[in-house]
Parts: C-alpha cells; sequence; structure tokens
C-alpha cells in the first residue's frame, strides 16, 4: 500500500493511496462531525447538511452538479453517521481534478435556497418513514435510546420530523460554519493518482476553508435501560446491547474476534444454537460498533411473538458460556473472516478510500494493512473469554424491541438472565 500525507498549512489533511493498475480513482471530503455533535435542538442537522450541500452552489445548481459527475460516468454521493460525515466521488482517473472542484464547491460554496430546502424536508421525511416501517431499522434507534438516553449519542442520525421541519438556512449555514473546520476534515482519495498533483489541487481548491478548530464533540455517557415499541407485525425485532469497546481500547481488535465466533456468520455460536438447533429465529447475530470513547456489543434477533420466551434464556446462555470456553477452531475462523474481509475490501477504492478517512478521523494517522493484521493475528481465546467476560460484568443491559410485545418479560428478569 502507497500511502502518503500531507498537511496544508491550514491544517487541512490530505491522503492518498496510490493504486497504479486501476482505471479510477475515488475521492472524499471528511468531516469529524455527525449527530453526536448536535444539540437537542439541531438533531437531525448533520444529516440534513449533508443532503442539501448537494443542492446547489453559487456557480452551480443541484442538476449541475449531478450532471457535471454523471456526464463523465462519475457517481457521487455521501452518508452521515453518529461521529462523522462523508462526501466522495468515484470517477476515471482522468477526472479526478473535476472531483475535487465538485466536492471542495459543495463544502465551501453551498447557497442553501429556500426553494430546495423545502423540497428536502420531504424527502428527508420520506426517508424517516421508511426507517419507521423498516423494524431491523427502527430497533436500532430504540436500543441506542436506551444505551444513551438524554443525550447526542442515543439520538436518531435523521432526527425527527418536527425538527425536520424547523430547521433553517441560517441553521444550516452557522452549522456548517461551526463545524466544517480545515483542522477538522481530510481529504483522501484512493486509486490511480499521483499524490503531488492531488495536494495541488486540494490546496488550490479548499483555500475558503475556516482554519480556527472545533471543540464540540459532546462525550457519551453509556446508561442502559429499554426502549419498547408496539406493533402489529409477524416477528419482533429484539437488539441486546452491553456497553463497549472504543476504537482505541487494547481490546478494540479482540472484541471484533468475538463477535464474529459468537454471532458473525453461519458457523457462529449464536447462529448454530439458536436457529439450526432449537429453530427460534430466521436472523440472529453479534456485531461490535465502536466509537471514540465507547462503543456497543450488540446481539440483534428476528423471532415470532411465541418464541420469545423461549429465546432469552437460550441467548444470555451462549454469552456466559463464551465467557468460559471458546476453541481454538472458533477463534481462527473468526479471525480469518476478519482479514479476509479486510484484504477484500482493499481491492475497491471506495472500500481503500473509507479506510483512510475512517483511521484520519479516528487516530489521525494511517496504520498500515500488516499492523492490522498483526493486531487480529495476536488475538487468541484467553483474550476473547476475558473481553466477554467484561462485556457482560461491566455494562447494564440495553434492550430496543419492536413488534408484537406480549412474549418479553420484565426488563429486570431479561436483565438477571445476563
Amino acid at each position: 500500500m502507497s500511502v502518503e500525507i500531507t498537511t496544508l498549512t491550514n491544517g487541512l489533511r490530505v491522503v492518498t493511496d496510490r493504486i497504479p493498475n486501476v482505471e479510477t480513482v475515488t475521492v472524499g471530503a471528511w468531516v469529524d462531525v455527525g449527530s453526536r455533535s448536535e444539540k437537542s435542538n439541531e438533531n437531525g442537522l448533520s444529516h440534513m447538511l449533508e443532503h442539501m450541500a448537494f443542492k446547489g452552489t453559487e456557480r452551480r445548481s443541484a442538476l449541475d452538479i449531478a450532471e457535471e459527475i454523471e456526464d463523465v460516468g462519475g457517481y457521487l454521493n455521501a452518508y452521515t453517521s453518529r461521529e462523522h460525515t462523508t462526501y466522495y466521488a468515484r470517477l476515471l482517473k482522468e477526472d479526478l481534478a473535476l472531483g475535487v472542484d465538485v466536492l471542495a464547491d459543495i463544502l465551501q460554496h453551498s447557497t442553501f435556497e429556500q426553494e430546495e430546502l423545502d423540497r428536502e424536508r420531504g424527502v428527508i421525511i420520506q426517508e424517516i418513514g421508511q426507517a419507521e416501517d423498516t423494524p431491523d431499522d427502527i430497533v436500532f434507534d430504540l436500543m441506542q435510546d436506551a444505551a444513551y438516553p438524554n443525550q447526542p449519542m442515543g439520538r436518531p442520525i435523521l432526527g425527527s420530523i418536527d425538527l425536520v421541519n424547523s430547521f433553517s438556512r441560517p441553521d444550516l449555514s452557522s452549522y456548517m460554519s461551526r463545524h466544517y473546520k480545515s483542522a477538522n476534515m481530510a481529504v483522501v482519495a484512493a486509486g490511480n493518482l499521483n499524490h503531488d498533483l492531488f495536494v495541488k489541487m486540494v490546496e488550490d481548491q479548499f483555500s475558503a476553508l475556516d482554519s480556527s478548530p472545533d471543540k464540540e464533540k459532546i462525550p457519551a455517557t453509556y446508561s442502559g435501560g429499554y426502549n419498547y415499541s408496539g406493533k402489529d407485525l409477524e416477528q419482533v425485532n429484539l437488539l441486546f446491547g452491553f456497553d463497549g469497546i472504543s476504537f482505541t481500547d487494547p481490546d478494540y481488535y479482540t472484541s471484533q474476534v468475538l463477535a464474529m465466533a459468537f454471532g458473525g456468520g453461519m458457523s457462529s455460536r449464536l447462529f448454530q444454537e439458536v436457529r439450526e438447533k432449537r429453530g427460534l429465529v430466521y436472523s440472529i447475530y453479534a456485531f461490535m460498533v465502536s466509537y471514540d470513547d465507547g462503543g456497543t456489543f450488540g446481539i440483534h434477533a428476528g423471532t415470532g411473538p411465541g418464541q420469545v420466551r423461549d429465546l432469552l434464556p437460550v441467548v444470555a446462555d451462549e454469552f456466559h458460556k463464551i465467557t468460559e470456553n471458546v476453541s481454538e477452531q472458533e477463534i481462527e475462523r473468526g479471525k480469518a473472516q476478519i482479514k479476509a474481509g479486510i484484504l477484500m475490501s482493499l481491492e475497491n477504492t471506495t472500500s481503500r478510500m473509507e479506510q483512510l478517512g475512517r483511521q484520519q478521523m479516528i487516530y489521525g494517522r494511517h496504520i498500515s494493512r500488516e499492523e492490522i493484521l498483526a493486531e487480529i493475528e495476536s488475538v487468541d481465546a484467553n483474550a476473547v473469554k476475558k473481553c466477554a467476560a467484561r462485556l457482560l460484568k461491566q455494562s447494564k443491559l440495553s434492550i430496543g424491541a419492536v413488534g408484537p410485545l406480549q412474549g418479553l418479560t420484565d426488563y429486570d428478569k431479561i436483565s438477571a438472565l445476563f
């Protein structure tokens, strides 16, 4: 991997990963801001700003932005998470300058025209409605609210319909000026490109960014509890959460191996015991979502209302078992799955851009694949058992549930199982 990093005089980081044997390049602008940076009356503003950035600048209309990229066969998109916002374009290598120009334009010169804002409110409200109609989406927001109540980390990324309807042009401009600062951003590209030429492009195009620091990221405090939504559905979507592991925690890679061995595939303990042996679910899996200062270890299951009472003790029992016994075969299989996922992603310029950008936002440096693979390889069965015990011992259970709720027992009784 040929990674080079240059920090401009205004603090903006420019990162490239040169892949000479491809014909494409993906360029992304990463901003270290997401829904956890929002005040209560701003919830959903990071996501709305991401939408509105494509709706016109001082020299381009919304249609111009779309047409200029698509006229050359390119692809332009963005997404918002709880901690970051990413804008990116994938293009043929000869069109890299256009991608940089468009991204720089929308992130420094967006006009947020009232007509576009009014139209986009409707689009976002439709997006909120779609999420609320999708049980395995909404259950994540319910569990997040239970885990982090009354704080930004617990609020939905999309916000609420009332808040989306309340946001104004000054709200968008103020939020962008507070958070979209050069020291808070990185422009990253992966593909067939020259680092020095790319640095010059970025330096020329991103000169309007404010260079003062952004210090508004709000700390998160895990609490735990439950949040249920009764709906007339065929299945109950259940999500159990535990206070998890941050990106910088020494147990980070161990927790990833644990999640894979416990519930990361068809050969995992949860899938084999709960679905294959007992037939209690169609879908069940475990995962670790990490943040700068914490995380959530989760178990998601979809089951019929009549199976909930049987499901709960089985899941809890399997979690306790993995604190006491885990085979080398399970560990090696989990590590192999994680390593394969990492190496396969390196065949795609967008995935490589995302890996570089995420590392800059989280660690402020590049981490080589060799370092990552060595960390994964160092995980052993004893470390996994200790990590599982730590998760069970240190935190109060969080539960999110959507669907017919009659099978759910009292929260304290469910917690006692774990």
